[in-house]
């Protein structure tokens, strides 16, 4: 292990990190690695959906070529580029995350108008996180206000990601194996990058293509407001799935978290750090886990501890700037606070965190100090969800961009000798 690291030298080491990570899992090389092992019937006609769906077109591209017949790529606001997918002749359209809008809705149809053309082709059909609010065809009796009012209240409930998408799919006729009707039979490749925990192809982007057992019945253990139980109900008889068990595409998974977990490994060990590779996966409230990982930092032996998962924020009404990474990672600079050489490192895998445009942020035992005298306190910005505010103040905040990827988040904490 690395005997003696400046802070400098350890910020800079867990970025490194968090990067080879990042790497590992995008949609791009993802793609064409499956691709190249695993060849498709072709022609196809391309659909990909989700914030990596470019990325992913992309590893199809470099794979297949002018075998792509057509494509239609759906993604959130700024993650595509418009003139490369006119090049390649990709119809390209914008929608909405993590709450669905009109655009959502448009695209849906799109999505249905590209599937009910004359099925003489194969379908590639590639999905990532994000597709449960880009793409949308709701059951009759739901708008769009309805559905804006459905996900802001899943984002604040502190359910975890599985059930939240069982409420979607309830809403939906597409999901949760509702576009199956739609294949009309014809051979379908479906590759996917997990954002779900236990890589569940049912929850992947909630389940276009694969059915959910039982979904009413799961629906009836979680506790909901009457009026969102009321659409659930009424909805039910629409989102009957008219198609044969044999005729369900199996899901195939080209990166999750736990690669993108090995990889950051692997770039520690190369920079010269022991390291422990948790295999808990992160589910509990985001606060309470920052400052349990930055209590195990400073308590365990030197060198880098990586851990994986989601966490879950209770929003209050009005929150404020950040999402889990970021509320977690000031939780756990408050334990930090005066600790010199231990830094926690959380960010999303996706290059966003909750409505943010940054990926999370990076703390050590000198944030709190570095905001002092700017009237800010953790322990009221964490109680009005506004990390965000108080980290880009202290200069912790992690901006990548689209990362071509979503595996969910990635902590890593460093101990180091000074």
């Amino acid at each position: 292990m690395l005997q003696h690291t400046t802070p400098t030298d350890a910020r800079e080491a867990l970025l490194r990190i968090y990067q080879k990570g990042l790497s590992r899992v995008e949609g791009r090389g993802a793609v064409a690695d499956w691709l190249q092992q695993h060849p498709v019937t072709t022609p196809v006609r391309m659909v990909a959906i989700g914030k990596a769906a470019q990325s992913m077109a992309m590893g199809a591209r470099e794979q297949l070529g002018d075998a792509i017949q057509q494509g239609l790529v759906i993604s959130k606001y700024a993650h595509l580029d418009q003139r490369y997918c006119r090049q390649q002749g990709w119809r390209a359209l914008e929608s909405a995350h993590p709450v669905p809008d009109a655009a959502s809705f448009e695209a849906g149809d799109a999505l249905l108008e590209f599937l009910d053309e004359p099925a003489s082709t194969s379908l590639l059909v590639l999905i990532s996180g994000g597709a449960s609010s880009l793409v949308e065809v709701p059951v009759e009796g739901v708008d769009l206000a309805f559905l804006v009012r459905t996900n802001e209240w899943l984002l604040g409930s502190g359910l975890d990601i599985v059930s939240m998408n069982w409420v979607r799919k309830g809403l939906s006729r597409i999901k949760g194996g509702g576009l199956l009707n739609w294949l009309h039979g014809r051979p379908t490749t479906l590759l996917a990058i997990s954002d779900v925990p236990g890589d569940i192809p049912a929850a992947i982007g909630s389940g276009l293509l694969t059915p959910e057992p039982q979904l009413q019945q799961r629906l009836e253990t979680l506790t909901l407001p009457d009026w969102l139980s009321e659409k659930l109900t009424a909805g039910a008889q629409q989102r009957v799935i008219r198609v044969a068990q044999d005729e369900v595409p199996p899901l195939q998974i080209v990166a999750n978290l736990d690669a993108a977990k090995s990889a950051a490994a692997e770039e520690a060990e190369a920079l010269g750090f022991s390291v422990s590779l948790s295999a808990e996966f992160l589910d509990g409230e985001a606060a309470d886990t920052g400052r349990e990982l930055a209590d195990q930092v400073i308590k365990g032996p030197p060198g880098i501890t990586i851990w994986g998962g989601e966490t879950r924020v209770n929003l209050p009404a009005q929150p404020g700037r950040g999402g889990r990474n970021q509320h977690l990672a000031l939780a756990a600079a408050e334990v930090l606070s005066g600790v010199e050489d231990c830094l926690l490192l959380s960010a999303g895998t996706d290059g966003t965190d909750g409505p943010t445009d940054d990926a999370g942020a990076l703390v050590d035992g000198a944030t709190l100090k570095r905001v002092e005298g700017l009237g800010l306190s953790a322990g009221q910005s964490l109680s009005a969800a506004d990390a965000g505010t108080l980290l880009e103040a202290s200069g912790d905040l992690i901006t990548t961009g689209p990362t071509g990827t979503n595996v969910m988040d990635l902590v890593v904490g460093l101990k180091y000798e000074s």
